[in-house]
C-alpha cells in the first residue's frame, strides 16, 4: 500500500453537487421541516370542544412521522397531552386485565392544542 492510498482513506469524500456543506441552509432546513410537521398536524388535527385541535396518538403513529418531533412541536406550541379520567380498580377475575388496570401511567391517547396554535 503506497502513502497515496493512505492519504486517500482518510479525505473526504467529495461533496455531491447540490449538496452544501455550508451552515446557514440549516435554517432554511428547520424552517422547512416546521412547514411539514404543521401541515402534518393540520391534517391529522380535529376541532376539540375547548375551540382548539385535537390529535390522536394513534393517528401520529399510523403516519409514520418522526412521532418525537411532531410532539415536540406540539407541546412547544402550547399543545398538551389530554387528561385520561382516573377509574376505580375493579376486583375480580378480570379486574387486572380491564384498561391496563388500576394507577398505571400509561402514554396519554390524545395531544390538544390551544386556540390558535395553529394560526402562527
Amino acid at each position: 500500500m503506497s502513502e497515496r492510498d493512505i492519504d486517500d482513506r482518510f479525505e473526504p469524500p467529495p461533496a455531491e453537487e447540490g449538496v452544501s456543506d455550508d451552515r446557514s441552509a440549516e435554517p432554511e432546513r428547520a424552517e422547512g421541516r416546521e412547514q411539514q410537521v404543521r401541515a402534518l398536524v393540520a391534517r391529522l388535527g380535529r376541532p376539540h370542544a375547548s375551540g382548539g385541535t385535537v390529535i390522536e396518538r394513534a393517528a401520529l403513529l399510523a403516519e409514520g412521522a418522526d412521532f418525537d418531533a411532531v410532539v415536540a412541536w406540539i407541546l412547544a406550541h402550547g399543545g398538551e397531552p389530554e387528561a385520561r379520567a382516573t377509574t376505580a380498580s375493579v376486583r375480580g377475575l378480570y379486574g387486572p386485565r380491564s384498561d391496563g388496570g388500576g394507577g398505571e401511567s400509561q402514554a396519554p391517547r390524545r395531544f390538544v392544542l390551544p386556540r390558535g396554535a395553529m394560526d402562527d
